[in-house]
């Protein structure tokens, strides 16, 4: 269950930019809330994400074909 767990995390880190934003601004929050929702994921997979670099998701979602992406309503200054 955990190994879905995680391929579903990181899914919508490189094609939600909503969720991505609130996981960069605080991850021990939204990993939490993430759990809350019945997500399993294990100590080895919390530790993995704390330690990758937030930029990493960013830089991820830009080679993702713009149609996989959720529309999102941010706007960049």
């Amino acid at each position: 269950m955990a190994q879905r767990s995680i391929e579903i995390l990181i899914g919508r880190l490189i094609t939600d930019e909503a969720f991505r934003c609130v996981f960069c601004e605080d991850a021990e929050a939204t990993l939490e809330r993430f759990m809350e929702t019945g997500h399993e994921l294990t100590p080895v997979e919390l530790a993995a994400l704390r330690a990758t670099r937030s930029d990493l998701w960013a830089r991820v979602a830009e080679q993702i074909d713009a149609r996989l992406q959720k529309a999102s309503l941010i706007t960049r200054d």
